[in-house]
């Protein structure tokens, strides 16, 4: 039974900019976490499902952006929240495991019973008060976060096997060649401080046989066997979740809500709109309202920043997110985009199935438009910042990067 005197800490993972290429030309000005979903920065939602778990003491970034990208961004949420949110820059990539595990003195400064693991690039409810009551039944090291898919997209995924009655987890693998089970990891995880002990016997075991076979630290980094990976590299999933397996120490709590994993902007998109339709559960003041007499037609759920200007005739939704100092002009129709700070769309224009990067601008009577396809290459169109659209342009499932003017209609091209 949890006391009251026990505390929390949670721990975000948000990599570094070697792991947010597919986001480009989005992340080539801003990291990865901080692109906008539903109004706000991608990591700002799990940090937001973090504040609800009881007597929280910290949250905790952990990646390999450097600082400065960082410090306004967790300067103003810990004000907003009124909880800490230190951002912590790993020197070299740890791994899943190892980057915690490098932390550990900070992140057991508070004494903490129990240790939140979230991956910043996880969509879903985050369901972490009920995850930690399950937790608490269970009486192990960790309880991880699952979810059934289909059995076409399993290997795409952490799979594993759980005991129907208890929950335990029993088998683990990552990425299978083969299909072992429709039960997916989500990337959230609680532990206790456990884990520390866990992780240092996996480094201090790997350590031991690189001794023995004196491997040098080049062939430790460029070799995918784990006997040859330097001993402070540790991987949750390969090093430590599958080891542990059917040790009665690691448990499961599966959700039966959305969950999506947000690794191109397709996804991002789409999960933009997972959020926006949570918001009409959670915090329907969020969402935008009108039925185009005082203010623009509203359809579903639509956000807009409180600083953009948004003319009456305009009609927008489903799934729009619209960010600061934005401007949409007479007669436009948006549905499912996101139009980022400062873009400007002139009169008449429709973005479907489109990301506006920032400060850029949509010409009159011009078209953004693309299939929809979230997880498909060009599936999307998306212009990254300072674009020009000039009137009555078409730009058809494309990818545009900074500081270009199109004056003609383009399809299905990436415009360099």
């Amino acid at each position: 039974m949890e006391t009251t005197d026990e505390r929390a800490v949670a721990v975000i993972m948000v990599g570094g900019p070697t792991k947010g290429t597919r986001f480009r030309p989005l992340s080539l000005n801003i990291p990865k976490p901080l692109i906008s979903l539903a109004g706000h920065p991608m990591v700002h939602h799990p940090i937001l499902a973090c504040k609800r778990i009881p007597n929280l003491a910290q949250i905790y970034l952990i990646g390999f952006y450097e600082e400065r990208e960082f410090a306004l961004y967790v300067s103003s949420i810990s004000n907003e929240l009124k909880v800490p949110v230190k951002y912590l820059r790993e020197d070299k990539p740890h791994g899943s495991a190892g980057g915690m595990f490098y932390f550990r003195d900070l992140i057991m400064e508070d004494n903490p019973s129990h240790i939140f693991l979230l991956n910043c690039d996880v969509c879903c409810s985050f369901p972490l008060v009920e995850m930690l009551e399950a937790h608490n039944r269970y009486g192990g090291m960790g309880t991880i976060l699952v979810i059934k898919v289909s059995a076409e997209s399993a290997y795409q995924f952490g799979e594993l096997v759980a005991d129907p009655t208890t929950n335990e987890l029993l088998h683990y693998t990552e990425k299978p060649e083969t299909f072992v089970s429709d039960l997916i990891n989500c990337g959230v995880y609680i532990f206790t401080p456990g884990i520390f002990k866990a992780i240092e016997d996996v480094s201090l075991q790997r350590k031991d046989g690189a001794n023995s076979r004196h491997v040098s630290s080049f062939e430790s980094l460029s070799s995918g066997n784990s006997r040859t990976l330097p001993s402070n590299f540790v991987r949750l999933d390969q090093d430590i979740l599958s080891p542990l397996a059917g040790k009665k120490q690691l448990y499961t709590y599966e959700t039966l809500d959305f969950w999506e994993q947000i690794k191109t902007p397709g996804m991002s998109l789409k999960c933009s709109g997972l959020y926006l339709a949570q918001f009409q559960m959670t915090s329907p003041y969020l969402l935008a309202n009108g039925d185009g007499t005082k203010s623009a037609t509203i359809v579903h759920e639509v956000y807009v920043h409180p600083s953009a200007k948004v003319h009456p005739t305009a009609k927008i939704g489903p799934n729009v997110s619209i960010s600061a100092n934005a401007r949409i002009g007479a007669g436009v129709r948006l549905m499912n985009c996101i139009i980022l700070d400062g873009v400007e769309i002139k009169e008449n224009a429709v973005i479907l199935f489109s990301i506006i990067g920032w400060r850029s601008s949509i010409g009159k009577w011009s078209r953004i438009q693309a299939e929809g396809r979230y997880d498909g290459k060009l599936g999307i169109t998306i212009l990254g910042e300072d674009v020009i659209v000039e009137d009555e342009v078409v730009v058809t499932s494309c990818v545009v990067l900074p500081n270009k003017t199109l004056n003609v209609s383009v399809q299905e091209e990436i415009i360099l």
